[in-house]
């Protein structure tokens, strides 16, 4: 008779899948309250102690930690064990059905004392966990309730296969590795960094078709950004972080808006109150970058902005939804990849870089900690007008996405020139002003850090800045602040910096 060793803490489905091993003509083994519960259900069960002829001891410390039990479990299919086994008159357990002791919940209980907590450490569980996984060609281990329906599937067509134990096999290791590593936070004196990513897909290659690459998500299950891919052929290396750097700019704006990034850089973002109002507005911002760059929305793509693509060339859009004619009229771009973006919300509070050797750790820079406008401090002699309010709160908002040395230039809430990933500020301004293109005039500009000196201002009031903002800070903030009074433009201080490196 094949045999079940039982021994749960989550009870979820325990009876109906116990009855059902009953009625395949299973021995049931179970520890303490597992046996209870499936004996008050009226299936037949033998306890542990009964099993093994050792009582529980230590208050249950000690249950399953017996060597029939482990014997049973780690006993391979060849001769020489099954002979072990025989003389000692021990039998092979073939199915393992156990999960741990809830040691997460029980620290997150504010009445939990440290002994509480010490008592949820579980031992046996996670022995027998790692006993049936090591042993998956002959043993099936079940730890999570959510399979219990896709073991009994197989079992009643005869047995469950080999794949199917190793993946089982490969959930318990998984799971123990979980376990410990919260264990080890615990008691721990600093907070361990466990990653733990899923495959998503093999990549065509990284940066360069030399360097292969692949894509992982921190959720199984997860497509690409944690969205689905609805059009095209599979995303790149660099279509991934373009579109990464494209979607996060957009959802940090309130009002529809369209951001275009190329090669990891924005190169027009504009926000109004629809979207075929901004997307003209992105795209004159630098109508050349533009070409062959990734577009991102807040809202979903609708077919008036399909239409106002025209022939401009776009690798791929990632938005919250395509409505149906915007579909089938992006159907006709072939070569364009279509990202449908579950929701506009960022659920990551933090972000990983790799360095050599290591990983560097931070927080998102979700914008001004000290509430934006309202903790901005004029500077000049001149305060900013209404409307170059408005714009230099747009501007600062996307100065956030541009590589430092930042410098974006704003009329209204679209940008006009964008400047940044210089070692030196001015020649970022310089940037800006050129990309412009002559249609700097009555703009605004924003900066990611302050001024050192007053030539970053001098540049921006030759090209027509009106006002500026930046954060202050600068042993020589003066010398900027009189520049700025001097070309008659108003310049506010925020106190706080946006540093993208």
């Amino acid at each position: 008779m094949p045999t079940a060793l039982i021994s749960v803490s989550d009870k979820r489905g325990l009876v109906e899948f116990a009855r059902e091993l009953d009625e395949l003509g299973w021995l049931l083994v179970a520890s303490g309250g597992t046996a209870t519960g499936i004996r008050e259900a009226g299936i037949t069960v033998t306890d542990v102690a009964d099993y093994t002829g050792s009582p529980e001891i230590l208050g249950g410390r000690v249950k399953t930690l017996h060597p029939r039990i482990h014997a049973g479990i780690l006993a391979r299919g060849i001769q020489e064990d099954q002979g072990e086994l025989s003389k000692l008159g021990w039998d092979k357990i073939d199915i393992v059905v156990v999960n741990l002791y809830p040691f997460s919940q029980t620290v997150l209980n504010r009445d939990a004392t440290y002994a509480d907590a010490i008592e949820n450490i579980d031992i046996g569980g996670v022995a027998l966990i790692r006993a049936a996984a090591k042993n998956y060609e002959r043993v099936t281990l079940v730890c999570d309730p959510s399979d219990y329906q896709d073991v009994l599937n197989e079992l009643r067509e005869g047995g469950v296969i080999a794949n199917t134990r190793k993946k089982l096999a490969a959930k318990g290791f998984a799971h123990t590795a979980e376990y410990d590593w919260v264990i080890s936070g615990f008691l721990g004196s600093e907070e361990p960094l466990r990653l733990q990513a899923y495959p998503v897909q093999s990549l065509r290659y990284g940066e360069n078709p030399h360097q292969e690459a692949m894509l992982y998500n921190w959720t199984s299950g997860d497509g690409p950004l944690g969205g689905t891919l609805l059009q095209g052929r599979e995303l790149s290396y660099t279509n991934l972080l373009d579109l990464d750097a494209a979607w996060r700019a957009a959802i940090s704006f309130d009002k529809p808006t369209v951001v275009i990034v190329k090669h990891l850089s924005p190169c027009g973002i504009a926000s109004a109150e629809e979207l075929s109002t901004a997307f003209p507005a992105a795209v004159a911002s630098d109508p050349v970058s533009a070409f062959g760059g990734v577009i991102a929305t807040n809202r979903p793509f609708t077919l008036d902005v399909v239409v106002l693509l025209d022939d401009l060339f776009v690798e791929c859009i990632v938005a919250p939804g395509f409505d149906k004619e915007a579909r089938n009229a992006l159907s006709e771009r072939e070569k364009c990849r279509l990202l449908d973006m579950p929701n506009v919300s960022s659920e990551n509070r933090r972000e990983l870089r790799s360095i050599t050797a290591g990983v560097l750790r931070q927080e998102l820079d979700l914008g001004d900690p000290r509430g934006g406008k309202d903790g901005w401090q004029v500077m000049t002699e001149r305060e900013p007008k209404e409307d170059e309010w408005e714009a230099l709160r747009f501007a600062w908002k996307a100065c956030q996405h541009v590589k430092s040395n930042a410098i974006v230039l704003a009329r209204g809430e679209a940008t006009v020139g964008i400047g940044g990933g210089q070692p030196n500020r001015v020649d970022c301004v310089r940037m800006a002003g050129a990309r412009a293109e002559g249609n700097s005039n009555n703009s605004v500009m924003a900066s990611d850090a302050f001024f050192p000196f007053p030539d970053a201002v001098e540049e921006a009031a030759s090209f027509g800045v009106t006002a500026i903002v930046q954060p202050g800070g600068s042993l020589r903030d003066q010398l900027s602040i009189d520049a700025a009074n001097d070309a008659g433009i108003a310049m506010v201080a925020t106190g706080v910096r946006h540093f993208r490196h």
